[in-house]
């Protein structure tokens, strides 16, 4: 008789069915696992051996075979160990046959019989929902699975024996209950920044809009700081994107204790980092640092200290909202709509813009075009908003602290996203929850310029050498602006203002 139990692969955050089928026959006394299975799954031969032993069984005295299907479908991961295990229990009689029937089981097991955490239970529970199944998955990830639906049926035991006994009935195990991990307190606030005022306008656009910044600037103007404090004025995640983040970051092991935070992801990967940790890829194709920040934050410090290719991988991404990675004999795509923000030194030794220091690299000019040359146009043309941060001086630093903070500012940023999502919901666009993600279409549509604006920014166009793609981000940004003004239509105030920041390191060109 085969035993058939139903467990999942991870293709991205997409959960594939795999039915793990048990076979027990008289013969050679072996233990085989097939169906392409990776070093890790093949080690559970070993882990579900000594797990079943610390139970109080045995295996029998028989050739044991295991069968991943589909059979041409890579199996990686240690989240295979329980479903082996319990087909192997149902075969042996030491759990009812019909105790597994539409169940989903996902769960890694330790020596001494214990279930420990794998990733991935968010998106195995959302797929088990899906097929009309219920999930098996270990204690500590009980509460990430319970987000999956309030209908379905979770079952996260310690332990291979608690779990018998459930079946047995002799023991009764609660559905865990979902788990928000605590708001985070204490959040660096605005009001810690002293002077910087036109910088401090525009990390507010930028968080309104969810536009991407480049700061420029000396050392110790405060560019790292005031990118330190834009989740406090991030409004926080909906339903639908909260949805979206946990299952990468469920797939990638960073849900702690299977609790779920509607605070916006912000990273911030060392200048050092390899393309596959920023991209994504690696072995077993893991998302990175893109995917992680999906509808939150990537913030990007020394960005020139960047590999040129690490940084021209972002490219695409910033156009698509998600990355496709390639192997050999697989390909994975993960979401990655994020929000760039970067901050730069004008050059290598930092002052080359500082009228009160002398830059040790003469002439200045070579200098700068040296250091800003690892930045590539198409990168820049995809950033929105170029902004100078200069020194801060003595006379900003005894100053008492700012009246407005975080706060005052991030109820204005609320107030603009409502605004956005409003629209885009009435233009059939739910996924366009911010103006730098609606599409050329829809934007041109949100704005709806009159002939004196249509003058004026077709003429700016013509005077700055604009894009397609930077013409379109310029009504992204006028529209923002008019957002926070809680104003219906684009003036063109607006487009002058969004023009403004149309800059790159090497040129600060206005319309005239």
């Amino acid at each position: 008789m085969v035993v058939r139990v139903a467990t999942v692969a991870f293709d991205g955050i997409e959960a594939r069915p795999v039915d793990v089928q048990v076979h027990i026959a008289n013969g050679t006394v072996m233990f085989t696992i097939v169906g392409l299975a990776d070093k890790a799954v093949g080690e559970s031969r070993e882990r579900v051996r000594a797990a079943l032993i610390a139970s109080g069984l045995a295996l029998p005295a028989k050739r044991i075979t295991v069968n991943l299907a589909p059979a041409d479908l890579p199996k990686e991961g240690s989240h295979y160990d329980l479903p082996i295990a319990l087909g192997v229990m149902a075969a042996i009689g030491a759990i009812p046959p019909d105790a597994l029937a539409n169940m989903t089981v996902v769960g890694e097991l330790a020596l001494d019989g214990t279930i420990t955490s794998v990733a991935g239970v968010l998106p195995a529970a959302v797929a088990a929902n899906a097929r009309g199944h219920g999930l098996i998955c270990p204690r500590a990830c009980g509460p990430e699975a319970a987000w999956a639906s309030r209908d379905l049926d979770v079952l996260a035991p310690l332990s291979l024996i608690q779990l018998a006994n459930h079946f047995k009935g002799t023991q009764v195990l609660s559905r865990p209950e979902p788990a928000i991990r605590p708001a985070a307190r204490g959040l660096p606030d605005l009001r810690d920044v002293k002077g910087q005022e036109s910088a401090k306008r525009a990390l507010e656009i930028a968080a309104a809009g969810g536009h991407n910044l480049l700061m420029n600037g000396p050392p110790g103007a405060g560019k790292s700081m005031l990118a330190a404090r834009l989740p406090s004025i991030l409004p926080p995640l909906d339903p639908r994107e909260l949805l979206e983040v946990s299952m990468i970051h469920s797939v990638a092991g960073l849900l702690a204790d299977g609790q779920l935070s509607d605070r916006r992801p912000f990273r911030a990967p060392h200048h050092s980092a390899s393309m596959p940790a920023l991209v994504g890829g690696g072995i077993h194709a893991k998302p990175g640092e893109i995917s992680l920040a999906h509808n939150g934050v990537l913030f990007l410090d020394e960005l020139p200290e960047f590999a040129t290719p690490v940084l021209d991988s972002l490219r695409q991404p910033l156009e698509t909202g998600e990355v496709a990675i390639s192997r050999a004999n697989n390909r994975v795509t993960y979401p990655a709509r994020f929000q760039l923000i970067a901050a730069m030194n004008p050059c290598r030794c930092g002052h080359a813009l500082d009228p009160a220091q002398i830059c040790r690299r003469q002439p200045v000019e070579r200098c700068i075009a040296q250091y800003t040359s690892r930045l590539s146009g198409p990168l820049l043309d995809r950033i929105d908003m170029h902004i100078d941060v200069p020194a801060v001086t003595a006379a900003d630093l005894i100053l008492p602290a700012p009246a407005e903070g975080s706060a005052e500012v991030a109820a204005r940023v609320v107030a603009a996203r409502r605004l956005q999502s409003e629209r885009y919901e009435a233009l059939g666009l739910p996924a366009a929850t911010s103006n730098a993600a609606a599409p050329a279409a829809a934007i041109e549509q949100a704005v709806a310029l009159d002939a004196s604006a249509t003058a004026f920014i077709r003429n700016a166009s013509e005077t700055m050498r604009l894009t397609a793609r930077g013409f379109h981000r310029v009504l992204k940004l006028a529209r923002t602006l008019a957002d926070l003004e809680d104003s219906s239509s684009v003036r063109r105030a607006h487009l002058a203002e969004a023009l403004s920041y149309r800059k790159t390191p090497e040129r600060a060109t206005t319309p005239a």
